[in-house]
């Protein structure tokens, strides 16, 4: 038992009862909320109820004096009265009279008739006076109107209080039952030894793995580096595009450690009101040092971490104050006392250049897709907990998934188990993962799309030429599958899967990517005459190629060498704060761009037009083939494939 508790009553204690008493249970108005009952909300509670009561219950009503109420009942104008404890209530109409009586307003009152009201006074002779008058008198018990005030007064103002309470706490979202608890941060804390993840459960990034093995050593064993007056790095950034596993690489580290582990969102600091995110700051490092040796991994760093240099509106916002008490704080801490600092972020190029200096970020860990070793050892270990077909071929699977990420091949296991499931099996085979694949690469299968005649043999003429340009085109990735189903947006599609993975891609690549994405068009031209809105994609994606060619590769002939990109700015005013692409070159340059790519284009076409017409029967074959079956795989689009190539190997 630790000091704190021991100095605590053992028989409940609390703001109520300091000296000891019963323990008072949370009070969660609504099943929700989840604030104590407290002494602050007693009173707080107590003048509301006052206030309500004595604005909206408690006014004083208008009354004459006792001896004109007399008066008027000796002249007979006052013909009802009702007597109570507060009030005699004169009434200028009987009972069997007051409602057809137009309706009068007095001064006195706003109601339908004239109405006179009096103080009693302790006055014998005004009964006597009634009597003599013949004017109706009743006395009123106020047994009822007691429950109704008391509903009044009490329960409709708690209830009242109580739905303000909590619509302003479901307006204030996460922040709590407490709005004064906004500057404590909200990181995810895991205790020493609660953290399973090991470096065994991540692959396919062997060198970062190697890169924070160090960090580890250093939380196990620190006295042998400080032994010798090393200092190990204070901050460690991981980069990588969004599904490598940075997570689950700074979740091993801390697992492997075996140290406290606070993760918190760069966006989780800011929140709507200033300051938030700075208070944030400072409490996040206070429970750290605390909590020392430990781990403290930012996820999404560019979110409270993108540059200041062109904050053209002024260094008073919210994110730059955040930023600025991180940078501060990563500046404070001593590097030998055991907190490490593990961030996460995909852009690392709009990150603050204070944050890369040395003595905050010291070293940046690239977490790349991972290759074709790496892949395979991604699907072994997602396909632990699935169960297998013995003829699966994981080897495989990686080498037509070359450019997934490690969620996109974790993705990819659980889409083949639930399409073995649905198709009835108990074991997960090979076909359940090529589906899978061609799912996430295409698109969902859209078999109840029919598709009209011409279009449907439109569409097959257009998967016909690319393939036939691939198989034609050295160095293109081999056709996989053709198929004329729908899938997602596209009425049908070429599956190319790359052999092995590519780092470099040399002119002539990207001259044959482009004549593969016009030979749909010209396959469609050939077989109708005419263009259609189908080869819209791509021939995107073919004048995207063409313009990098010229303004990022320097493949043109006149600008061989030279880089013609577009750079981003910031526009004055911008409040969004996003770049706008700008290019840093003439008119006539870009002149010579836009007829530059025309050309290239052009060319290729007259190409793939040339690579077409010599094999049109084959196209036809193909295209027959397609709206036979709709779809042809690797093995069949082979054979279809032979004579041509017999013939070309004869001349």
């Amino acid at each position: 038992m630790s000091e704190s508790d021991k100095k605590k009553p053992k028989n409940g204690g609390g703001p109520l009862f300091p000296f000891g008493g019963p323990k008072l249970p949370d009070f969660k108005p609504f099943g929700g909320g989840g604030w104590k009952f407290s002494l602050v909300y007693i009173i707080i509670l107590v003048i509301g109820m006052s206030l309500f009561n004595y604005v909206f219950l408690n006014r004083v009503n208008p009354t004459i004096d006792f001896s004109e109420f007399k008066a008027r009942i000796a002249s007979g104008e006052i013909k009802r009265v009702e007597l109570t404890d507060s009030y005699f209530t004169g009434y200028t109409t009987t009972r069997r009279d007051a409602a057809p009586r137009a309706p009068v307003r007095t001064p006195y009152m706003n109601t339908p008739e004239p109405v006179y009201r009096a103080v009693p006074l302790n006055d014998p002779d005004v009964i006597k006076l009634m009597d003599e008058k013949g004017v109706a008198y009743y006395a009123v018990s106020r047994e009822g109107s007691t429950i109704l005030n008391i509903i009044f007064s009490w329960v409709l103002p708690i209830a009242f209080f109580f739905f303000i309470w909590r619509f302003l706490m479901k307006r204030l979202g996460n922040m709590g039952g407490n709005v004064l608890s906004v500057g404590q941060n909200r990181a995810v804390i895991v205790a020493e030894g609660d953290i399973i993840t090991r470096f065994n459960d991540v692959a396919g990034v062997d060198e970062a793995k190697e890169e924070l093995v160090e960090v580890v050593d250093f939380l196990k064993n620190p006295k042998k580096y400080t032994d010798i007056g090393g200092k190990i790095p204070k901050g460690v950034l991981l980069v990588g595009p969004p599904g490598t596993g940075k997570t689950l690489l700074a979740r091993a580290v801390a697992g492997e450690a075996g140290v406290a582990f606070f993760r918190m969102s760069g966006a989780d600091f800011v929140e709507m009101f200033v300051g938030v995110g700075a208070a944030r700051v400072r409490d996040l490092f206070k429970q750290a040092r605390d909590k020392a040796p430990c781990i403290i991994f930012i996820d999404e760093l560019d979110a409270i971490g993108k540059s200041r240099m062109n904050n053209i509106g002024g260094g008073n916002d919210e994110r730059e104050q955040t930023l600025n008490q991180l940078l501060v704080e990563m500046d404070g801490f001593d590097s030998t006392t055991g907190l490490i600092i593990l961030a996460a972020t995909n852009r690392p190029d709009v990150l603050d250049p204070a944050l890369l200096r040395p003595g905050r970020f010291d070293r940046q860990v690239l977490v790349d897709r991972p290759d074709l070793k790496g892949r395979e050892e991604i699907l072994r270990i997602h396909s632990k907990e699935v169960k297998l077909h013995p003829q699966v071929d994981l080897n495989a699977i990686a080498r037509v998934t070359s450019g997934f990420s490690g969620a996109d091949l974790a993705n990819i296991v659980n889409e083949a188990a639930l399409l073995a499931v649905r198709g009835g099996r108990h074991l997960v085979e090979q076909q359940d993962f090529n589906e899978a694949i061609e799912k996430t690469v295409a698109g969902l299968q859209k078999k109840t799309r029919v598709l009209k005649p011409a279009e449907r043999k439109l569409t097959a003429y257009h998967e016909a030429g690319h393939a036939l340009v691939a198989a034609f085109t050295p160095g293109s990735d081999p056709v996989q599958k053709i198929s004329i189903i729908p899938r997602g947006y596209a009425l049908g599609y070429t599956l190319q899967m790359p052999i092995e993975d590519r780092f470099t891609i040399t002119e002539s690549d990207l001259l044959g990517r482009i004549d593969v994405l016009l030979g749909g068009r010209v396959a469609e031209a050939m077989a109708s005459g005419e263009f259609s809105t189908g080869a819209a994609n791509d021939l995107t994606k073919a004048t995207d190629i063409a313009r990098k060619m010229i303004t990022d590769y320097g493949m043109s002939g006149r600008f061989k060498h030279v880089a013609l990109t577009s750079r981003g700015m910031r526009m004055p005013g911008d409040a969004v704060q996003e770049p706008m692409f700008h290019r840093e070159y003439s008119e006539a340059t870009q002149q010579y761009i836009d007829e530059e790519i025309a050309k290239i284009v052009e060319e290729r076409y007259a190409r793939v037009t040339e690579t077409l017409s010599k094999n049109r029967p084959l196209l036809d074959t193909v295209a027959a083939r397609l709206l036979e079956k709709e779809t042809v795989d690797e093995k069949e689009f082979k054979s279809l494939l032979e004579p041509a190539a017999a013939a070309a190997s004869a001349e």
